[in-house]
């Protein structure tokens, strides 16, 4: 009885201490939601930092956070700073940080396996480390374009490594979007490097399906959807969504919603439905009924915006769908009818010129954490009468912010291409 009590306390012990972890992009559904915490939302260089890490170099992808390790990549060697021209040396890094106080722990560095896109154009908007990392407490995994799908150990050893293509992209963007964990699966999104989605073993890095076809400008990450208790793999790609089986790779569903150019946002999860952003030249919204077999067209489209996020990923709270866009306008969404509720410039003339939001808002309760690419982070109320509660910027920190925060417990945590940043009570 003693020993049963004891394995009692240890698994209820286990489930409470990972029950904030936030181990994926946009959190551990993909909804970028903590329903509750105590981060205080006011900081500065000085005000609620418990620890500030260096970066060896710079990155796009967002800190996960699982027990008491962060994990963050970057990359060095190539394009990083002045006289960095050399593309043979570009190291990509996976870091792993003590939570405590932000002191490395390991630093496991990947050589690239082939030749990777140069160092211009729109590649220098977001770099050589864009995709966040993803782990299921056991291993850690990471996709780093062109050198493919790896796995560590939550000690840094490398397990395993896996190409998921060395091709590129028409316009040579790089690509973006991040690994998710399904069971034993983890789901690679490849599309600039093979236009091909992988579902890889995530013990062996072996490939157990892998689902072609001509997506070569989808950059969101792939989500599962529950809908009638049944598993959706779903992705948006450029004028369809598709619904595919997780388990196998083939498509159950699709249905055309018209954007084209490219889809950068995350679809975003709903009860029954899913909401898709992005597009280009123009940006649309478009909310559409999940499920079905075939074509879904016809009846899946319920309704259609012009009203659009570029790269940032929407929060749905309470009916609502609440983002800051690339134009630096907050803007809320009717969910159901896809009516504007309120726009609100929020930037205006934004600091080094550009698209002024890359990262996705982060919901803490009732409050949107909206980290801008250099003009600070807005925090914003989430609901439907637009309030800019106050604005929080690094002041010693020019550099750009380009991933979305993580929430864990009552701590935040914050990148920029310099430094990683846990804002919370010492």
């Amino acid at each position: 009885m003693k020993s049963l009590l004891a394995l009692v306390f240890a698994v209820t012990t286990l489930q409470a201490a990972t029950s904030t972890d936030w181990p994926r992009f946009l959190g551990p559904t993909g909804a970028a939601i903590l329903a509750e915490s105590k981060v205080p939302l006011k900081w500065s260089d000085s005000e609620n930092i418990v620890w500030k890490a260096e970066m060896p170099g710079p990155g796009s992808s967002s800190p996960i956070v699982f027990g008491d390790k962060i994990f963050i990549t970057c990359w060095t060697g190539y394009g990083d700073k002045e006289g960095a021209n050399d593309i043979s040396k570009l190291t990509r890094h996976l870091i792993c940080l003590n939570r405590a106080d932000g002191k490395v722990q390991w630093d496991a560095k990947v050589p690239s396996a082939v030749e990777e896109d140069p160092w211009r154009g729109f590649i220098t908007e977001h770099g050589y480390a864009t995709h966040t990392p993803v782990t299921d407490g056991e291993r850690v995994y990471v996709f780093f374009g062109k050198s493919g799908a790896l796995a560590f150990d939550m000690a840094g050893k490398q397990l395993w490594q896996t190409s998921c293509g060395t091709s590129s992209g028409q316009r040579r963007w790089g690509s973006a979007a991040s690994p998710i964990i399904h069971g034993d699966l983890l789901i690679v999104n490849a599309n600039d490097e093979s236009q091909t989605i992988f579902g890889l073993d995530k013990k062996s890095g072996k490939v157990a399906w892998k689902a072609e076809g001509d997506f070569g400008m989808a950059y969101g990450t792939p989500n599962i959807i529950k809908r009638d208790g049944v598993d959706d793999l779903v992705i948006a790609v450029p004028q369809e969504i598709w619904g595919m089986n997780p388990e196998n790779g083939k498509l159950r569903w699709y249905a055309a919603h018209g954007l084209t150019g490219n889809v950068s946002p995350s679809v975003i999860p709903g009860d029954g439905v899913a909401y898709i952003f992005g597009g280009f030249p123009s940006t649309r919204s478009v909310a559409v009924k999940i499920g079905g077999k075939g074509d879904t067209t016809a009846n899946a489209i319920l309704w259609d915006s012009n009203t659009s996020s570029y790269v940032p990923t929407p929060i749905l709270k309470d009916g609502h769908l609440y983002v800051v866009n690339d134009q630096g306008f907050a803007i809320c969404i009717d969910a159901k009818t896809g009516q504007d509720v309120y726009r609100e410039r929020v930037i205006i003339g934004a600091r080094g010129g550009g698209k002024p939001f890359y990262a996705s808002p982060v919901l803490i309760g009732d409050k949107l954490v909206c980290v801008s690419r250099r003009d600070g982070a807005y925090i914003i109320a989430a609901k439907p009468k637009f309030e800019l509660i106050g604005s929080n910027v690094f002041s010693l920190d020019k550099s750009q912010f380009h991933g979305t925060p993580a929430v864990s417990g009552d701590q935040l945590f914050l990148r920029s291409d310099k430094a990683v940043y846990c804002v919370g009570t010492k």
